[in-house]
């Protein structure tokens, strides 16, 4: 189609999409450049604009390493990473879910953990923690057998694979569920943490005026056959950031009760002093159990990063 006008651009797009022989691409796409064509003319983006835009996505791109993704990072401050999971969790999207956001941090392979056991392999300050889950279908029947997959950040904010200090695959771990649906773990409570401000994502930040701090959480994804895959996240019902998480990721029904205990025995007698305790259930859907690329494969080198912290314009 020879353009003569701006609205042809569109056009001549759209029907260019119809000889994509996949239907649900053609679906997709169309309803891309529809959306980035409206997009266009309702901003009245002009061409400097849309250069700058241009660089910024050049840059997520070129800021994502083994150890480190600024895509991840971008789709969750802009809240797309948890609509997506929402849309598609919890009868897609009708029900509450325990289904949550995978996060830039899932690395495959962590290793297997018998029930009870730390995953805490790094020495760290830190209040203990002794975690017990269980796994659910949809009618309350435990999931024997289900591969739940545990990682967290430190008591200081830092996930294994950013702090070149802590071992390999510290914090993170693999547990089976029992008869019961239950798993059991202990690790350190981990703290809430402001996200990287380096590349792009901390430049969109700060034009917004908005922190980049997360609540703290501990990471679970769950597997098994005739299941859909889980991630999930169960955030600190104290956490003073629960109501402007950065990744807009805190739901009802993950607000975990941490429970602090000062004076009574901790369930391992080598534990001394204060140590606390998460219970919580999780309830997966059927589905197709399929586990997605992970958005990092490494481990940093080098210097140990800086954690800084934006303020929210009041």
């Amino acid at each position: 189609m020879i353009i003569k006008h701006q609205q042809d651009v569109t056009a001549a797009v759209l029907a260019e999409l119809q000889r994509a022989e996949n239907p649900r691409f053609r679906e997709i796409m169309s309803a891309a450049v529809r959306h980035l064509h409206g997009f266009a003319r309702e901003a009245r983006l002009t061409e400097a604009e849309f250069h700058q835009a241009c660089g910024v996505i050049a840059k997520l791109g070129q800021l994502t390493t083994e150890s480190h993704n600024e895509v991840v990072l971008a789709c969750g401050s802009l809240g797309l990473s948890a609509l997506v999971c929402l849309l598609n969790n919890g009868d897609q999207g009708q029900t509450e879910t325990t289904a949550n956001l995978m996060g830039p941090f899932w690395r495959m392979d962590s290793p297997h953990y018998p029930n009870g056991a730390s995953i805490a392999t790094t020495p760290a300050d830190g209040v203990p923690i002794f975690v017990n889950a269980w796994v659910r279908d949809k009618q309350g029947r435990p999931v024997v057998g289900a591969k739940v997959d545990v990682w967290h950040a430190s008591s200081e904010g830092f996930y294994e694979n950013q702090d070149p200090g802590q071992a390999d695959m510290n914090l993170r771990g693999q547990f089976t569920t029992d008869d019961k649906g239950h798993i059991a773990f202990r690790s350190i409570k981990p703290a809430g943490y402001p996200i990287p401000l380096s590349g792009p994502v901390g430049d969109l930040l700060r034009a917004q005026g908005r922190h980049n701090m997360r609540p703290a959480h501990i990471h679970f994804m769950i597997w098994q056959p005739g299941f859909k895959t889980q991630f999930s996240q169960v955030y600190s019902s104290e956490d003073p950031y629960l109501e402007t998480d950065v990744q807009f990721g805190v739901t009802q029904a993950l607000i975990g009760q941490y429970v602090l205990h000062r004076d009574e025995p901790a369930p391992d007698a080598n534990v001394t002093g204060p140590w606390y305790s998460l219970d919580h259930h999780f309830v997966i859907e059927p589905g197709e159990a399929r586990l997605p690329k992970p958005p990092i494969t490494g481990k940093a080198s080098g210097e140990r990063p800086t954690l800084a912290v934006l303020q929210r314009t009041p």
